[in-house]
């Protein structure tokens, strides 16, 4: 047997990665604005709103991002029965009220009042998934500290406010949606749990959504409202679509298959997809046709009525699911996400048992 066979033998047995639990989630969500009050108000094209199939989009009045991260993760942390966190990760897409400013600390003081760690993720539509990638190397790296482990706190926050961004216009064929989201994650108790997690990056992608704009010195150096449409045409104009399309392709396979192995499953044991909330023609194109994916067994009929909420679809969608009764014991979910950079994420969670709360009304979230 050579060193190479001892090592392929070392990798096959070697113990599987510690159980994280999900010991608690929440939304907090404004009320909605319809599609068609913004069509007749000229806001979005009926053409594309037709294509989109969206009904609605969350559209928060006064409140900041941040601050509606904090609602959720104070919901989140009841639901979990601790407030006690080692660690708390923040994702954002969009501008969070202040420059130079940390939101993460807000959440923290707003809603945990601890001193551990406070720090916050980028990676926009991929925000959300990246941070709980972040908190599970997190938990599963230490050792448990106290009776209930070590626990993460992941919120998302964000408000798709004008001038600076144009919630039906500035990335045709999604429309966005305001909200906050938090998910608590722990190293030894919950009613969820992640068999599987993977994050896989085609950095070659990263022009996408930078253009052929010089790098400015300021926010909205080069036009007053994110208009990523000319981005990815300025991106295009200069590559063969089919090969972007093929390196695409080939991360988010990677990060579907990686999950799927680490939690040992297949594609075909899986109950209920937890997907972005784009509009029907994108979701259709990158996940549902590709994959095989059910429309009725995702979470669809209410992400339509909510809109794309930057860092938190996968959040939102799992929480929607647990609080309407909509997953029970035994479940596979298996949540999908991409973010600009390009980065794919996909994870494999087990529902463990309904929790006490499910069925609860989430604050805030009023249609």
């Amino acid at each position: 047997m050579t060193d190479t066979d001892l090592d392929a033998g070392a990798a096959r047995a070697r113990p599987p990665a510690a159980d994280i639990r999900i010991a608690g989630c929440a939304a907090w969500l404004p009320p909605r604005a319809a599609v068609a009050d913004a069509v007749a108000a000229g806001l979005c094209d009926q053409a594309l709103a037709e294509t989109t199939g969206m009904l609605s989009v969350a559209v928060v009045q006064d409140e900041p991002a941040p601050e509606m991260a904090a609602r959720a993760a104070r919901s989140a942390l009841g639901r979990s029965g601790s407030a006690d966190v080692s660690l708390i990760l923040h994702a954002s897409f969009f501008y969070q009220g202040h420059d130079l400013w940390a939101p993460a600390s807000y959440v923290q003081r707003a809603a945990v009042g601890n001193q551990c760690p406070a720090m916050e993720v980028g990676q926009v539509s991929n925000g959300g998934m990246a941070a709980l990638g972040l908190a599970v190397d997190h938990l599963r790296a230490g050792p448990p500290a106290g009776e209930t482990g070590r626990r993460v706190l992941v919120t998302t926050g964000d408000a798709f406010r004008a001038p600076g961004f144009d919630r039906w216009r500035s990335d045709s064929g999604t429309f966005y949606g305001d909200g906050g989201t938090a998910l608590v994650l722990s190293s030894t108790e919950g009613f969820a749990r992640v068999r599987g997690l993977a994050t896989v990056s085609a950095p070659e992608l990263e022009g996408m959504h930078r253009g052929d704009d010089p790098f400015g010195s300021g926010p909205f150096s080069h036009r007053p409202v994110v208009d990523l449409d000319a981005c990815k045409k300025d991106f295009l104009a200069g590559r063969r679509v089919t090969r972007v399309i093929a390196t695409s392709a080939a991360a988010q396979d990677a990060s579907v298959e990686r999950a799927l192995a680490e939690a040992g499953v297949a594609l075909t044991d899986i109950d209920r997809f937890v997907l972005p909330h784009m509009g029907r023609k994108r979701l259709r194109a990158g996940f549902l046709t590709r994959f095989g994916i059910p429309e009725e067994r995702t979470t669809w009929e209410w992400s339509r009525r909510v809109g794309h909420l930057g860092a938190g679809d996968q959040i939102a969608g799992f929480d929607r699911l647990v609080t309407s009764g909509g997953v029970g014991a035994g479940d596979l979910l298996l949540w999908m996400s991409v973010g600009a950079g390009f980065t794919y994420s996909c994870a494999v969670v087990e529902v463990l048992e309904r929790p006490a709360w499910a069925g609860e009304a989430e604050p805030g979230d009023a249609v």
